[in-house]
């Protein structure tokens, strides 16, 4: 499996899976065939909001075929990081550093996960802690009726509503606002969707309550969530904690990708599933 990580400086990556397939993405801006054209309004409307804050500009991303996206990048990540230590904006780095804007390599292992192993056409998808939104991109390839991608971070919500767009995806995507933790149903989210997915959400424990509250007021009857994490930052007590309420099951599966010197990194991921009980 593979997995390209996009560094927190903003650079893409390059990863190789198991069969020697390469997930590329070059740092420059320019367009697949399937966004060529004229900008929307609406995207450049987000992008103007977005560049108030972030350089940015789309660079190509492939992952196992010749299918190119196009992905949003941040090109002055080390200014505006030092820009938050300069004005003592960073208080707890789990929840202040822009971590949204980073491209998980779990998110192209999860992607192959569900791809092998789970049956997706005609299903629903939703997408927790989105961040840019890679793993609904990569997913809209599997035929899922309807894919849902979310975070709860403003910025996070535009930057994924612009690779959606860039990408001619909106028919196949919707993005919103979700936050785990808000008690009762999320209004006007479906109570019987059939794969929730995230990767490296279990980073705070805290969450590990609402998120398990979350999958039973959301999935549907025999529903799966399928959650993803470099075992440097696995959670044994949350699977334990699951298991109480859901049926649990585990795989571990290999990963690699080049970090910023095009050095071979190689990681191990687990893929932990919990299957709504009838």
């Amino acid at each position: 499996m593979a997995a390209a990580e996009q560094q927190v400086q903003g650079q893409r990556q390059e990863g190789q899976t198991d069969g020697g397939q390469e997930t590329k993405a070059q740092g420059s801006e320019t367009q697949g065939p399937e966004t060529q054209g004229t900008e929307t309004q609406e995207l450049a409307d987000l992008l103007a909001g977005i560049r108030q804050r972030f350089e940015v500009a789309f660079c190509p991303m492939s992952f196992n075929d010749e299918k190119v996206f196009q992905i949003l990048d941040v090109n002055n990540m080390t200014q505006y990081l030092d820009r938050l230590v300069q004005t003592k904006a960073l208080k707890n780095p789990l929840k202040d550093l822009p971590l949204w804007a980073k491209i998980w390599p779990g998110s192209f292992v999860l992607e192959t996960y569900l791809r092998k192993k789970v049956a997706c056409e005609g299903k629903t998808m939703l997408e927790l802690g989105a961040g840019c939104g890679v793993l609904a991109i990569l997913a809209s390839r599997l035929g899922f009726a309807r894919i849902i991608t979310s975070d709860v971070e403003d910025m996070a919500l535009r930057f994924a509503k612009a690779n959606v767009l860039k990408n001619n995806l909106q028919d196949q995507i919707d993005v919103r606002h979700i936050d785990v933790t808000r008690p009762g149903v999320c209004p006007g989210l479906a109570t019987n969707l059939d794969i929730i997915a995230a990767s490296e959400l279990l980073y705070l424990d805290e969450l590990h309550g609402p998120i398990l509250n979350f999958l039973e007021r959301h999935l549907a009857d025999q529903g799966q969530a399928v959650f993803c994490t470099d075992v440097a930052r696995r959670k044994p007590h949350f699977a334990k904690k699951a298991a109480k309420r859901f049926t649990v099951s585990e795989v571990f599966l290999p990963g690699s990708f080049s970090n910023r010197d095009g050095e071979p990194q190689k990681r191990i991921y687990s893929l932990l599933t919990l299957q709504k009980q009838v």
